[in-house]
């Protein structure tokens, strides 16, 4: 089966102690907010990525990092499933099954040997322009 494309690692995912400090601290940086889906997930862009920040409770230790998963685009989101369609044909097993979210991305996630979690994204507001 012929590997489907990539557009490269474009989405990274971090678990955060206080959402409204790391919003200000990536704003400052030139990230734009957007999408804040409730109050402790929320979603920036500098035009090119997307970063997601999601507040944990508990308290984020150096064991466990503040890494929640990183995710790589496609341009299409037909390409998720061919994406699921060639690593399900591997014996790879997902955490999560394809499927389209409330903003119109659409993913999986998988784990890597070491526990990596990535997702094989399609987001619209990147994937359109690359």
């Amino acid at each position: 089966m012929k590997r489907p494309p990539l557009l490269g690692i474009r989405h990274i995912a971090l678990k955060v102690r206080d959402i409204r400090k790391s919003e200000e601290f990536y704003t400052r940086l030139g990230f734009q907010v957007e999408w804040r889906p409730d109050g402790k997930n929320l979603y920036l862009s500098s035009g090119q990525d997307n970063l997601a920040l999601h507040q944990v409770s508990s308290k984020i230790s150096s064991i466990d990092g503040t890494l929640d998963h990183f995710g790589l685009l496609v341009r299409i989101p037909e390409e998720v499933d061919e994406w699921a369609e060639y690593l399900r044909s591997s014996g790879l097993k997902f955490m999560k099954e394809p499927k389209t979210h409330r903003d119109g991305a659409r993913s999986f996630y998988f784990q890597d040997p070491d526990g990596n979690v990535i997702q094989i994204l399609y987001h619209p507001p990147i994937s359109k322009k690359l």
